[in-house]
């Protein structure tokens, strides 16, 4: 049932990654739909903060299983238990009731967390040799790319919204003119035209192509640019040095893919039993996870302190 449920609140952890930065940028307050939608999300990620109550972990250095309640629920609270539980917060109700004021909508950002549950699924999948590496990494870099693109174009949109009405003429979109059509009045136009224009605004800026046809107008969009540009500086050599990794290969998780291939062939070559065959490939991973193990960790130590290590390793018992 956990890994169902692991399946489950994925799928609400990719809609509140995606759907979060939409709603800090474009929605004063969740139509009826959403919002009902906004707490079912909620209830699912609070039902999930009980489960890890529950959920039995590897211990960092032993790399045991940890059954242990106790141990498991000091763990989970001095860990990731506040930022669940600040994300499970009904932040556009408490909006609503606090007369609207624009600090506790920020707190919706604390909601990103849960978007390492979506790398973490990569992580898996990146493991999996039944699926392609190749096509798994580019895919992942496409997600990472155009999700900073998606969070900074909503970025982008609520600058504008800040502005009273009086001075919408003073930001990027509503001083925006293409060809004989202004946007002077952006916020009656389309939510989708919103934004696909301020998700082209934000590839733009990324990549710093500047045509000139869209840019920050006011000093508070012109800061945040500059912010933005730094970060796709790092962005860039993050994305880039990827794809350099994919051409040359030899990472840690293809050799851990290829070792695992090997291991697998030879297993249905000898017609290994199931349970061993399970035994192996825990072991395998529980290398992969665990890079620097005993035998790497002594292959940096002088022979003569080794050897005391070793000796110090076993009780010697007096030879009768």
């Amino acid at each position: 049932w956990y890994v169902a449920w692991t399946h489950f609140i994925l799928i609400w952890a990719i809609y509140s990654s995606f759907f979060t930065p939409l709603e800090f940028g474009f929605f004063r307050g969740l139509p009826e739909n959403l919002f009902l939608l906004d707490i079912a999300g909620q209830l699912a990620f609070l039902f999930d903060i009980v489960v890890h109550f529950f959920l039995a972990y590897r211990h960092t250095h032993s790399h045991h299983l940890v059954y242990d309640r106790r141990l498991i629920a000091l763990r989970y609270l001095k860990s990731r238990f506040i930022v669940d539980f600040l994300g499970c917060l009904p932040w556009d109700a408490i909006y609503k009731v606090c007369g609207r004021k624009e600090p506790i909508r920020y707190m919706l950002w604390i909601r990103l967390s849960r978007a390492l549950r979506v790398t973490e699924f990569f992580e898996k999948l990146e493991k999996d040799i039944r699926i392609n590496y190749l096509f798994i990494r580019i895919v992942k870099l496409i997600v990472v790319e155009y999700y900073c693109t998606h969070a900074a174009g909503c970025i982008f949109y609520y600058l504008a919204t800040t502005v009273p009405p009086s001075k919408e003429g003073y930001t990027w979109i509503g001083s925006l003119q293409m060809g004989e059509y202004r946007y002077s009045n952006f916020r009656e136009i389309d939510l989708w035209k919103r934004y696909i224009l301020s998700l082209y605004f934000s590839v733009v800026t990324m990549v710093t192509v500047g045509y000139g046809d869209i840019h920050a107008v006011n000093v508070r969009e012109m800061i945040f640019v500059m912010i933005y540009v730094s970060f796709d500086m790092i962005l860039g050599a993050y994305l880039l040095g990827n794809m350099a990794a994919l051409i040359v290969k030899g990472s840690k998780t293809e050799r851990f893919r290829d070792k695992m291939a090997d291991l697998i062939k030879y297993m249905n070559r000898n017609n290994l039993d199931k349970q061993i065959s399970k035994e192996i490939k825990g072991h395998l991973r529980l290398q992969y996870d665990c890079s620097y193990t005993e035998a790497t960790a002594l292959q940096d130590i002088p022979a003569s302190i080794r050897t005391k290590v070793i000796l110090s390793s076993f009780i010697i018992f007096p030879i009768l």
